[in-house]
């Protein structure tokens, strides 16, 4: 692998690929119906999962063609996925030295993930593997911080985020401003919520973001405190409480265009 991984994200997800699969949100269910009508995917499509990390994706992908490969560079990551779906097939690689086959690809879905490899080596990788008029599709889930208390963990952790690749950052997009190869076609949002307990949703599903679970492990359970401390002051639920973490999912639809 030619591409260098963001140390916050070998050392962090390394370290919490288990906790990365046990507490991260899901998608809504709707997200299959977008992928099969703006995508055009059906179950003839070749499609790849690109950052797939756990797999957490996958099952989407699942209800609409069986023909997946799932790409991930990092070992601890790659094993949980191989775990939960052992017949989906997989490649440990980067973004930037796709191993596959030229104009294959009806479709490569990032989910989660496209933030952690915005560059133009990505896109032209991404671009060559891709049939005429192929999708290149971004998926996000990202809390709804117009809820209080939402907002008030939000402001906890974002002087903790550093250089950390974020989506909210919106740094992602300029690899999209001085290029020809794609087009965005079609944003979609859609609005889930994550229920399970506070601790589970809530502290242990932030301590998985990738910068908190590099941290000492001290830090880490004083920021768990930290969490919990705060939904209780806005909701009086304590951790094994019953909560709904709600979320807001973004979908992009970039077509692959004919300038080369």
């Amino acid at each position: 692998m030619t591409q260098s991984l963001h140390p916050a994200a070998q050392k962090g997800f390394s370290s919490a690929a288990e906790l990365y699969q046990q507490v991260r949100p899901s998608y809504p269910p709707d997200i299959v119906h977008w992928l099969q009508d703006q995508l055009q995917l059906d179950e003839k499509s070749q499609v790849i999962d690109l950052g797939s990390g756990t797999g957490k994706f996958l099952p989407y992908l699942q209800h609409i063609t069986k023909h997946i490969t799932a790409i991930e560079p990092i070992q601890e990551m790659l094993a949980q996925l191989q775990s939960a779906y052992p017949d989906v097939q997989t490649l440990q690689a980067s973004s930037d030295q796709l191993p596959l086959t030229r104009h294959s690809l009806d479709a490569v879905i990032c989910a989660q993930s496209f933030h952690w490899f915005a560059n133009l080596e990505t896109l032209q990788q991404i671009y060559h593997v891709l049939k005429p008029a192929g999708h290149l599709a971004l998926i996000w889930n990202q809390r709804d911080i117009q809820v209080d208390w939402v907002k008030a963990l939000a402001d906890v952790i974002a002087p903790l985020e550093g250089n950390t690749p974020r989506y909210h950052s919106g740094q992602w997009k300029k690899v999209f401003e001085q290029q020809t190869l794609f087009q965005l076609d079609h944003v979609q949002t859609f609005q889930q919520a994550h229920i399970g307990t506070v601790e589970k949703v809530v502290s242990k599903r932030l301590l998985s973001s990738s910068f908190i679970a590099a941290m000492p492990e001290h830090e880490q359970q004083q920021l768990k405190a930290q969490f919990e401390q705060i939904v209780f002051k806005y909701t009086g639920k304590q951790p094994q409480d019953e909560i709904a973490f709600p979320y807001i999912t973004y979908a992009y639809d970039f077509k692959k265009t004919d300038s080369q």
